[in-house]
């Protein structure tokens, strides 16, 4: 069998994700998503997804841009995923070379990857010149099983969706985009560009605005819980953050367990969520409402030249 990688076409959507959610079932995706994705890319990011394909299968996928928002310049990252019934075929190693190519050429030299940790897909990147850095995990909690009771919010402080922000949803892109800057992570971001935003974030087509809850502080949106559904019964924690000049105050834990009970109400069966492996105070919230770790990821680097 001969594996060939090619870039992706409008028609590949559904089978991307296929792949997608057969090799990584803790995140979600749908063809309707990663089409979105294809369309709406910052041209900056030099975006190229590709596929290997076996006899006009799609057996593997590959998510490649160049890191345009990180502070420094020439980082990319390059994220590669097979089909669990077609590993072997040398269809992640011709991905991996097509997608480094393709950052090499727009200027990236510092390339992450995020990998299970697993001992044979940690080998396959040792294999391939990357380096193990830190570590996160993905959480699942069963919705079915119950949840903390909801909460009063105390004096002063209103849960809203993030649908009663339709007509503006600036102060959103704020908040975002204050908490985004201190994220934990190997590279970091910075929000800008309120009109991309606008496209990518609030229009994306997993982005669940009736499920999002925001705690607004004096008429200030001061806490947020992103909520993605992907209409399988299965709800996803985008972000969840606090504006530093809120925090300590429990603002976050408020909107995510007012979020998740709407989400159960909605039919949701299921929820997922990832952490920094050292974002302790997370985690521990996360226990709190009874998620459980179910798998642990690997950030991954290699330097070009």
């Amino acid at each position: 069998m001969t594996v060939i990688v090619r870039d992706v076409r409008p028609e590949d959507a559904e089978a991307f994700a296929l792949v997608r959610r057969a090799a990584l079932p803790y995140m979600l995706a749908s063809g309707t998503q990663v089409a979105f994705d294809w369309t709406h890319a910052h041209p900056d990011a030099h975006q190229r997804p590709l596929i290997a394909e076996v006899d006009g299968e799609i057996v593997g996928t590959s998510q490649v841009r160049v890191a345009h928002d990180a502070p420094e310049p020439g980082v990319g990252s390059v994220n590669v995923y097979v089909h669990p019934e077609k590993r072997g075929l040398g269809a992640g190693s011709l991905l991996v070379r097509a997608s480094e190519e393709h950052l090499a050429e727009h200027g990236a030299s510092t390339l992450y990857s995020w990998v299970l940790d697993e001992p044979e897909f940690r080998a396959f990147a040792e294999r391939h010149g990357y380096e193990a850095r830190r570590s996160a995990h993905f959480l699942r909690l069963d919705l079915t099983a119950g949840l903390p009771p909801l909460q009063e919010p105390p004096a002063g402080v209103e849960l809203r969706t993030a649908a009663s922000f339709a007509a503006d949803p600036r102060p959103l892109f704020v908040l975002d985009a204050v908490t985004t800057a201190d994220e934990p992570g190997d590279v970091g971001a910075t929000l800008t560009d309120y009109e991309h935003w606008l496209a990518t974030t609030w229009n994306h087509p997993l982005f669940d605005p009736e499920l999002t809850t925001v705690a607004v502080v004096d008429g200030r949106a001061a806490a947020f819980s992103a909520a993605q559904t992907d209409g399988r019964g299965r709800y996803s924690t985008g972000m969840t953050g606090t504006d530093p000049a809120f925090r300590g105050r429990g603002l976050a834990k408020l909107a995510k367990n007012d979020s998740l009970h709407r989400a159960r109400a909605a039919g949701c069966t299921e929820a997922f969520t990832g952490n920094d492996a050292g974002n302790e105070p997370m985690l521990a919230i996360n226990k709190w409402f009874g998620y459980e770790i179910c798998a642990t990821e690997v950030r991954h680097v290699r330097t070009l030249g």
